[in-house]
């Protein structure tokens, strides 16, 4: 039969390992959270560069437009 001592370590290596994965899983939605949010300021930047009136630049000495 099975010993109460191996069912404790069977359901302590399962316990182990759920935890890593929780903790693998808590550590890799960290990090898209902050990726998200890096580009979330990168298209902000973006957009209000976007937002800037246009400058008609043929109107230099280059083009002849005096």
């Amino acid at each position: 039969m099975v010993t109460q001592n191996e069912i404790v370590t069977v359901l302590s290596i399962v316990v182990v390992f759920f935890l890593i994965l929780l903790i693998l899983g808590v550590r890799k939605s960290y990090k898209l959270k902050k990726e998200n949010e890096r580009l979330n300021n990168i298209n902000t930047l973006q957009s209000e560069e976007d937002n800037k009136t246009y400058k008609d630049f043929t109107e230099g000495h280059m083009y002849d437009n005096n």
